[in-house]
Formats: C-alpha cells, structure tokens, sequence
C-alpha cells in the first residue's frame, strides 16, 4: 500500500492547481538518464521538472520539510500531496502510458525492500555514474514548460 504525504496546508508553492512536479538531482547524471527517459515517455506533457538545486526547488523542498541539501530521493509532489524514494517513482509511472505504467507492478514488493534498494542506488549514485558541474545543461532544458519557471539557483 502507498503512503501519501499529504499537508493539510496551502498547496505547493510554484505550482500551478492540477500541475505535478518531480524534483531531480541535477548533477547527477544517473537522474539526468531517468529525466530523459520521462520526458520521452511522458507524451501528454502532465509531470512538471525542478531540479532540487534550482530556486523552485529549494522552495519546494522547504514547504515539504525535506533537507535542502544532501538530498538524495526523488520527490513527486501533486497539489498537497508528496512522494518520496520508490513511492515517487511509482507515482511518476502511473502518468506515462504503456509500458511503463506495467512496472507498476513492481509496487507490490514491500516499501521497505524496495527502499532499501533505492537507497542503495541513491547512495551510491555518485560514485557509479560522477557528479555533474553545477551549471551543466539540463535534459529536455529547451522545451518550453517543462522546467519551473524561475530557472537555476547559481552555482555555490
């Protein structure tokens, strides 16, 4: 069964009502593949991107309560409603169309398996696939609407 993080606040900040938005690693080159692979799947153009270094996205961070550094989860975030580790990849799943919404089914193996595994990757990520500069070239960066309006926060 998932677990829904829901607030019982005003909605997320930078998001419009109805929008979706995943919030990504944006020196990671492991979350930038995945970034990729959504923004192919996603036809109906319905999931929203931040990065988790991007102004939106520490905002976003912060009305979660989620650390605004090290961060190493992905995060869904629908109106109130937020989803972190396997429970967000999941939920970005169930907005593609087929195959991906086939791997649902993977949702059936216990969270904390599957968390475990996600954070094992997640801990590791660096250390597999490097770190990007900050400031490098995010995927799908020239398709208007994608990204949270406001852009990049600068390098630190």
């Amino acid at each position: 069964m998932s677990q829904i993080l829901s607030f019982p606040r005003r909605a997320a900040p930078h998001l419009a009502a109805g929008q979706q938005v995943v919030l990504f690693d944006g020196e990671c080159p492991l979350c930038h593949r995945l970034v990729r692979v959504l923004l192919h799947a996603d036809r109906q153009r319905t999931l929203h991107l931040a990065t988790v270094q991007s102004d939106a996205g520490q905002d976003l961070l912060r009305w979660a309560g989620l650390p605004t550094d090290n961060f190493n989860t992905i995060a869904w975030i629908h109106g109130t409603d937020l989803q972190v580790r396997s429970d967000a990849f999941f939920a970005i799943l169930a907005q593609l169309g087929w195959p991906w919404r086939a791997l649902g089914a993977l949702r059936l193996c216990p969270r904390g398996l599957r968390d475990a595994v996600y954070n094992g990757v997640a801990k590791n990520r660096y250390r597999w696939f490097g770190k990007l500069p900050a400031g490098s070239a995010l995927p799908g960066e020239g398709e208007p609407g994608r990204y949270l309006p406001e852009g990049r926060r600068a390098a630190s």
